[in-house]
């Protein structure tokens, strides 16, 4: 009975090992075409629509009440946890909300205890949480600092645009979504042409330019081609003495 007991834990542990590492070596869920643009649609044209900022922590917020001094403060860190402190009111969640939202719950508290009709204005000072990678075949590899709505043609401007060694038509934007990594893959060529979407990016995404092997040989045969017609040259003379 105790070595069929030990042969079941070794079981369950080698199984739970297993299963870690299953989950560790997960590779992203690859989409293209429709799918891609379902989990990473395109930016929202219009001003009134567009999605907003998503405060997140370490950032800092600019807080005002209007005719109220002692509530007005320039600025307002973000903590680690995602929360402000304000006076009156104490502790305030503010991640994953827009300042909209803020402005509504800080207006909503103080209303109920202290103030009649409070009118709160937020804005966000500095943004630091929200950052998006751009790497591949870009002329200025880098994270940049995501505020407001960005899309993937202007992540790839922020890093001085393509090379030209770039493959447009294999750009990735990698995105977790909750237990999960996806990679989808776009043609900025037609991004760029007006033929397709211009996907939205999010603070956390990072976006790979392919290269073309095609470029690359092309680029190495220009830049070695003045030897190459020295050297037929010099070969050329030597032949015609």
């Amino acid at each position: 009975m105790r070595s069929s007991g030990m042969r079941l834990k070794a079981a369950l542990l080698s199984g739970a090992v297993l299963l870690v590492a299953g989950c560790a070596s997960r590779e992203p869920l690859a989409l293209s075409g429709e799918q891609a643009y379902a989990v990473m649609p395109a930016g929202v044209a219009n001003n009134r629509s567009r999605l907003e900022y998503e405060i997140g922590p370490l950032d800092v917020l600019s807080i005002t009440v209007f005719q109220e001094k002692d509530l007005t403060i320039e600025e307002v860190p973000v903590d680690a946890s995602g929360d402000i402190l304000f006076p009156l009111i104490g502790r305030v969640e503010v991640a994953g909300h827009t300042s909209q939202q803020v402005s509504a719950e800080i207006a909503r508290r103080l209303e109920e205890r202290f103030l009649v009709n409070p009118q709160v204005s937020v804005l966000v000072k500095t943004a630091v949480s929200q950052k998006v990678t751009v790497d591949g075949q870009v002329k200025q590899s880098g994270v940049y600092p995501l505020q407001g709505e960005m899309t993937l043609m202007q992540a790839v401007a922020l890093a001085q645009g393509a090379n030209d060694t770039a493959k447009l038509d294999q750009v990735v934007v990698f995105r977790q979504v909750g237990d999960q990594r996806y990679a989808a893959k776009f043609n900025l060529g037609d991004i760029q042409d007006g033929y397709a979407p211009d996907p939205r990016i999010r603070g956390g995404d990072t976006v790979i330019v392919g290269q073309s092997r095609n470029k690359v040989v092309m680029r190495t045969i220009l830049a070695i081609a003045p030897t190459l017609s020295t050297a037929f040259v010099a070969i050329s003379q030597i032949a015609n003495k």
